[in-house]
């Protein structure tokens, strides 16, 4: 009858955190499909302002830019996505991981000259487990992604490039890809990389060609060069606010699939308990029976 109970207990125990997981993967499920919907309109905007940029950037040689200049790097900003709250699988470890080695890689340059920007609480609490420290934490932003919260955070750092305080920025970040797939990235945000020439159709118009003859003819005004230089800042800001949206997507992509895994386990640990349940209890009732017949059977 012991073993009964005992097993009774944990099948209550196992369905009732069964009920917990199961909502929490309705709730990501639900975030995941606001976000994605989100990221999945960013992607075009994003392509398309460097497709922009990359036409013009053709028609115009020796264009220079001080977003673009490349110095020795003796002081580096690392810019790292997480999430406050774990039952997400490995995305949290997976991002620490790819941060110690990123900072191992810059740990030439002093402890001090090492800047790490943190949007998570996880990633915060692993910064200090590496025995460094966090120059600024946005915690409390990381969860909803927010334009105009990111477009401070990247003139702060557009700020501290060109004031040459820092001489990289890096981007450590999950990529999404499919509710099953998610990769981390780590991307250089400063200084910035320029190609000239189109890589992609544009509208259907711009075949894939480094020849300024087939470009089409757009009358720009004021001019291309304005143009180029107010258009480099609002891409930085959208590819950090990308960024940003992008591990927060990826954050309940990762949350759901645990979920998922959590509830296919505990259905068939409830299986196995259930089946060891009716077994113990068959035999209980078996026992019960033999010993009925055997003490009606010492009467005669």
């Amino acid at each position: 009858m012991a073993q009964l109970k005992e097993i009774k207990s944990r099948l209550q125990s196992v369905k009732s955190t069964q009920k917990i997981t199961t909502a929490m993967m309705m709730v990501a499920s639900a975030k995941l499909r606001k976000t994605q919907n989100i990221i999945q309109h960013l992607y075009p905007y994003e392509e398309k302002l460097s497709q922009i940029l990359n036409m013009f950037l053709n028609q115009e040689e020796g264009f220079s830019t001080p977003f673009t200049k490349k110095r020795p790097v003796e002081r580096v900003a690392i810019v790292a996505f997480s999430s406050n709250t774990g039952l997400a699988g490995r995305f949290n470890d997976n991002i620490a991981t790819k941060l110690e080695s990123v900072i191992d890689s810059y740990l030439h340059l002093g402890k001090e000259n090492i800047l790490i920007y943190t949007f998570g609480a996880k990633i915060a609490k692993a910064v200090a487990k590496m025995d460094m420290h966090v120059s600024k934490d946005y915690s409390e932003e990381s969860a909803n992604p927010s334009y105009e919260f990111m477009q401070n955070i990247a003139n702060d750092l557009m700020d501290q490039f060109l004031n040459e305080e820092i001489d990289r920025v890096e981007l450590i970040y999950h990529h999404f890809i499919s509710k099953g797939s998610q990769v981390i990235l780590q991307e250089t945000f400063l200084p910035i990389e320029l190609h000239s020439g189109i890589k992609s159709n544009l509208e259907g118009v711009i075949e894939k060609s480094y020849d300024k003859q087939l470009m089409p003819d757009y009358i720009i005004e004021p001019d291309r060069l304005t143009i180029m230089e107010k258009l480099l800042p609002k891409v930085l800001k959208v590819k950090l606010f990308t960024s940003h949206v992008d591990s927060v997507t990826s954050e309940h992509a990762a949350r759901m699939t645990a979920m998922q895994i959590a509830n296919d386990n505990a259905d068939n640990l409830i299986e196995e308990l259930t089946r060891e349940y009716n077994k113990l209890r068959q035999e209980s009732i078996t026992n019960e029976l033999l010993d009925l017949i055997g003490g009606s059977l010492g009467k005669y």
